[in-house]
């Protein structure tokens, strides 16, 4: 079977084309049978290689999907978290919301990775930027796993990226304390990242899925913000998620880039589904802020594992939108933004490279 019927047949249209949930999608797929990879070149800086099982493709199948599918290079890890597989279930659970079953931080999910990148030509490896995540934020000793990692697999991990923290139900699937943004122990893996000039991507709610009139948790991100004001954070989704939602959201996020010279966001999963492509209206208003934001934001697809052969439909669909962009700010959304925080962070851990601030004194005339 070859790859367009596959994804025909595995019911994206009845997943993504009619359910209610998505029926605001203003352009939509029709023909899947017809459907193309994004006409743009991009740098997918988001790609969970395995699931909540731990299971993974591998990268050699990976790099074929990426030709296919127009992308250029690709940012990739693991799953923080484990779901387990309670013995009354009779299936092994594959995604967090399969069932009622708690999940646990697992950090075996590194090593995983870090050994299929080294099988890889050094040509393959090129293509992607290995990350670090199987840590649990809310641990004093995580800062201690990540320094491990460069320790144990020295010229493999690039920066540190996703931070899980609140998500949805997962935050009350996940054992022990409901992980927080501003919480102590992730002032240790802030200051390591500023120190070595690391982007650290943050999946942290803008609210609860019970509290849609405010932005409950904002000021969570704004305590780790006035903190760590040199750190490069990148706020996935800008902070949306499975029935997050909070009023004024364009504002809000305009409001936090105007003030935070070194904030990031991404365009992915709900915030563009949902709230960016929700109207003609807020297409225009979005447009709008991607072009006074063109050089901190970014583009990526947001599949686990066993969606590689979607990647085409999840790309494919950022078209429309970047149809509307001045060049300039297509390329920095697509190519640019990513090469500039991602390739030269390689390997700058084991070479000791630290950051370097300007003095007081260097200012004076």
């Amino acid at each position: 079977m070859n790859l367009k019927a596959r994804l025909i047949n595995n019911r994206i249209d009845s997943e993504i084309l009619n359910t209610d949930k998505k029926t605001i999608f203003k352009w939509k797929v029709k023909d899947l049978d017809k459907m193309k990879w994004s006409k743009y070149p991009m740098i997918d800086s988001h790609l969970h290689i395995v699931n909540f099982k731990q299971e993974t493709e591998w990268l050699k199948k990976l790099l074929y999907y990426m030709d296919k599918a127009n992308v250029k290079k690709w940012v990739i890890f693991w799953m923080p978290l484990r779901k387990m597989w309670s013995e009354h279930e009779r299936i092994s659970p594959e995604y967090y919301l399969d069932d009622d079953t708690a999940c646990y931080y697992d950090s075996f999910t590194d090593g995983i990775v870090a050994e299929e990148y080294i099988k890889l030509t050094k040509d393959e490896q090129k293509r992607f930027y290995p990350l670090i995540c199987g840590f649990n934020p809310m641990d004093m000793n995580a800062i201690s796993h990540i320094k491990n990692m460069y320790k144990f697999y020295p010229w493999v991990f690039c920066w540190i990226w996703e931070i899980l923290l609140r998500h949805d139900d997962l935050t009350f699937m996940t054992q022990w304390e409901p992980p927080r943004l501003n919480n102590k122990a992730m002032y240790p893996i802030l200051e390591f990242a500023v120190e070595h000039d690391l982007p650290v991507i943050i999946h942290n709610n803008i609210t609860s899925p019970g509290v849609s009139d405010h932005p409950k948790f904002l000021y969570e991100l704004e305590a780790i913000l006035r903190d760590f004001p040199k750190a490069r954070i990148i706020f996935a989704h800008c902070g949306a998620s499975r029935r997050v939602y909070s009023p004024y959201y364009k504002k809000m996020i305009e409001r936090l880039l105007n003030e935070y010279p070194a904030l990031h966001v991404d365009y992915s999963w709900v915030v563009f589904d949902e709230i960016i492509m929700r109207s003609e209206e807020s297409v225009a208003e979005w447009v709008d802020l991607t072009e006074k934001f063109s050089d901190r934001i970014l583009l990526w697809s947001d599949i686990l594992w066993d969606w590689f052969h979607k990647i085409w439909f999840i790309n494919n669909r950022f078209d429309k939108f970047l149809d509307l962009l001045t060049e300039k700010t297509r390329i920095n959304l697509c190519i640019n933004n990513a090469e500039r925080l991602f390739s030269k962070k390689k390997n700058i851990v084991e070479c000791w490279k630290k950051r370097i601030f300007p003095k007081l004194e260097d200012f004076k005339h």
